[in-house]
This record gives structure tokens, sequence and C-alpha cells, in this order.
């Protein structure tokens, strides 16, 4: 009899009553109670094995782990994992995919319809196209079951017309297994099979045996850290080195301003200033303008006096042969496009001979300003301050963004469990049901570092403040009653 792995590569015609025993003895293996996968007396009732064997020509034979109580022939529906083998026996291996019953999307329609499983089904896609590029993918929206497949990915499964055409709108998730086999050609395919095949369980409550749960938690942390990819201030250095005006943004407690500070530090040799933007930021602080001197017959008299950038170019330009670095902490706390004025003119990688022409004539550059090309910017952005105006298209295309999530690697490697504990079970929350705006409200791993002897004070004067705040402003409302349940549950037991 086949292995599972065996039969993906298995040809059409094989595609019988082997392809049931391949996956029963597979998912008997990995799966708790999962004692006869034909047995209606199976006390596992969420879900069922449900195979098409005809290989005749025009069918679409496929093997399906499907929702429970639904019809064994015909149409069935919710939320299932399906392998479909190619057109012909020579067409290559089987592709498998997430995909929607054609009944509709009951009984699932809680699973399909939650952002975190459709997050999950496309991390998994970049977790796979990061070892084999172009090998999967995965619809933004589950529940889109009026939308065709991308001519993108429908030209990739041209071996595989017969699902296609029958299941393309209701396909939501695909990976196409590389055509030669390999050693690591076979570790991704059984990767891909048991990623999608745990996510399907996992939306089921059903748990993995003991033996396997490390393999599960192994491919739970590749998806995740697609999610929550890890940044290091090395990349943040290149890209500097790249484009020159990078902005790091994220959630609140993310390590921004410390990454920031670090690479000024240890990247430009102390080289450079540190200031920070605030709603009383004007464009006569950051670039220069008229300000108050000592002297004149009221007391004081107008002079024009260089702002932070102009000052910084100024510094820049003293040691061509040294870079130097800017670094504006809360950069969107004020309205950057006014601060810029004309000077966004200068932002612009590769054009260090542009210069502008200013207001006012001052002591040590006259009346323009032009960026050396060793003077370097970079903003930190919180992505959870809703108070601040968006940033304009015209200034996002001169700066580079990066992203800088929560890492529960940190928290395990430096926190108590109870914080640990925490951390991962808020974190998971916000991956679940989080809109795509509202995954980058989630608290960063800095709120949770200590040890359990602090989690009382940690989480009840630093998390809870920030949560409650998410809570009155409805940043959260999708899924505010897990947030209070968080709050009930981890406070209180800390």
């Amino acid at each position: 009899m086949p292995s599972l792995l065996e039969l993906i590569y298995a040809p059409r015609s094989r595609w019988n009553a082997d392809a049931r025993t391949a996956f029963s003895d597979a998912l008997q293996e990995r799966y708790l109670r999962v004692m006869n996968l034909t047995d209606k007396r199976n006390e596992e009732k969420r879900f069922q094995l449900r195979l098409n064997a005809d290989a005749s020509d025009g069918a679409v034979p496929y093997a399906a782990l499907i929702a429970p109580d639904q019809d064994l022939s015909g149409g069935y529906g919710g939320m299932s994992v399906v392998a479909f083998p190619s057109d012909s026996d020579d067409g290559g291996p089987a592709i498998i995919g997430m995909v929607v019953g054609t009944n509709g999307l009951a009984p699932d329609e809680a699973i399909l319809g939650r952002p975190g499983h459709a997050r999950k089904c496309a991390a998994i896609a970049a977790a796979l196209n990061r070892r084999h590029s172009g090998c999967a993918w995965a619809k933004h929206d589950p529940v889109r079951i009026d939308m065709e497949l991308p001519k993108a990915v429908a030209s990739q499964l041209e071996s595989w017309q017969g699902p296609v055409k029958k299941y393309g709108r209701v396909l939501y998730a695909t990976f196409v297994p590389p055509s030669a086999r390999t050693v690591e050609s076979d570790a991704l395919v059984l990767d891909a099979l048991w990623s999608f095949i745990d996510l399907f369980f996992d939306e089921r409550g059903i748990a993995p045996k003991k033996p396997f749960q490390p393999s599960a938690a192994r491919l739970r942390t590749a998806w995740l850290s697609c999610i929550l990819p890890s940044i290091a201030p090395t990349q943040v250095k290149r890209l500097l080195d790249d484009r020159r005006f990078v902005i790091v943004e994220g959630p609140p407690g993310t390590g921004k301003t410390e990454m920031a500070e670090s690479l000024l530090r240890d990247s430009f040799g102390g080289r450079g200033r540190v200031i920070q933007f605030h709603p009383g930021t004007t464009y006569e602080t950051f670039i220069g303008g008229l300000s108050p001197q000592d002297g004149g017959t009221l007391g004081f008299t107008f002079r024009p006096s260089p702002g932070h950038l102009m000052e910084a170019a100024r510094e820049a330009a003293a040691k061509p042969g040294e870079p130097y670095l800017l670094v504006i902490d809360e950069i969107n706390r004020a309205d950057l496009a006014k601060v810029l004025g004309e000077a966004i003119y200068l932002f612009e990688p590769g054009r260090e001979s542009r210069e502008v022409t200013l207001q006012h004539h001052y002591a040590d550059t006259g009346r323009t300003l032009r960026l050396p090309p060793n003077l370097y910017v970079l903003g930190t952005m919180n992505s959870a301050d809703r108070s601040i105006a968006i940033l304009d298209l015209a200034v996002r295309r001169r700066f580079s963004f990066v992203q800088l999530w929560p890492q529960l690697s940190v928290v395990k490697q430096h926190a108590g469990d109870t914080l640990a504990q925490a951390f991962e079970d808020l974190l998971m929350l916000f991956v679940e049901h989080a809109t795509d705006d509202a995954l980058s409200l989630v608290p960063g791993h800095a709120y949770f570092l200590g040890q359990d002897d602090e989690a009382v004070s940690r989480l009840s004067t630093g998390v809870r403040p920030l949560l409650e705040e998410y809570l009155s402003q409805g940043y959260v409302s999708g899924f505010a009653e897990e947030i209070r349940a968080f709050l009930s549950r981890h406070v209180q037991e800390a």
C-alpha cells in the first residue's frame, strides 16, 4: 500500500481505494482517537475522510478531509483539505489545497469567515514559498466563492484543468509539489501536507498525538514567522545603505526606538542625533525659519535659525567620509508633509545633487539646502497611534518601510512562564481574530519581559491599560469579548 507521500506522486490511474488506506494510515498515526475512519461508530465525529477514486476521462478524482455530518456522495459544504491528482498519468504529482465545499460555507461559516483562518492559509503558503518559490498560493478571502482563480495561479495549474474547472472558485489555497523528487522536495511536500492537515484539525479542536506535537509546533512556528517576521538591525542597516531614508513601524513595545538607538551606536559609531516629533513640531523647528533672539528694542528680535535637518546636513557635510544618522522618533506624531515642506524634494535616494531654495538666508548654508550623500534618516512610527494623520502617498514613496512585530521567541527567552503564556495567548488572539488593521495593534513583547514575581505589575499596569484603551476607542470591536476574557483570565490569575 502506498504511503501518503507516495500517493501524491502516484499516477492518476492508481488513485483507487489505496488512497483511502494511505490517508487513513497517516491520520491514524498522527492523530488521537482516529481508529477507523470508515467505521460509523468512530468516536471522533469532528471530520470525515471522503474519496472519489473515479479516474476515468472527465472525472475529477480526489481525497478530502471534510466537515462531519456531510453526505459522502454528491456535494458537501464547509472547510476541507483536498488532494487532486493530475489530469493524466504523466501530468505530474497531485496538488494539495484547501477547498470550500460546493454546497457552501455551512457548517464552517465561523471558521472560514474568521480573519485568522485566511491569515494562516496565507502564512502557510508564504512559508512554503520561502523554500520553493511560487509553489503555493492562498486567496485573501476564502468566503469569496464567487471569484475565479487569478490568472497567474490558474496558469500554473495547466496539468490540473479538471479540478480547476470544477472547483476553481472554491479552491482557496494550493500547493504544487515539485515534479522531480529529491530528499528536499519530499520533505517540502510532507510539510505542506501536514501544515494544511494540521490547520484543518486545529480549527476543529483536535490536537495531534504527543509524539507528533513537536513536528506540528515546528510547522506552526514556520508559518507564524511569516505573519510576524523577525527583523534584525543588520537588515535595517542594509536597507539604509540602499535607500538612505527608512521608517521602522510597528505596535507599541516592539523595540523600535531601541533598534534605532543601537544602529546609531553600533553601525554609525555614534555619529548622528536623535530627535522626537510631536504635534507641535513645525517646518521652522525641523527645516528652519525665524525664531526669537535676544536683543532689539523690545528685548528680542527674529532671526533665521536652522532646524534639526539643516543642522544634521551641516554636521554630515563636515565629515563627508563618515556616515551620519538622523533618528526621528515618533515620526508620524507630526504632520510630516507640512514639516518637510519643499524639502520633501530632497528625499530621493540616488539624487544627492538635488537642492532647494529656502525662504531665508542662513549663516552657514545661505539660502540653499542639500542633503549630503553620507546623511541617512531613520524614523520610527507607532502603528497603534490612531490619533495622528496617516502619512500621505508622496511621503510614503520617499521612505522605505520596515514592519517590526512582537516576537514570541524573545519572550520565551527573557520572561517567566506566567508572562510568556499570557503573551502567547494574546498574540494568537490577535492572529486569530484581528482584521489586518487591528493586527498592527498587538502589544509588543516589551510589555511581557519580566519574571513571574513581576507578572501582576506588568499585566495590571502595562497590558491592561493599553487593552482597555483599545476597547474604549473601538479599535478591537470585532473581538472585544475575547479581549475582555483575556483580561479577566490572565490579570486575575497573575
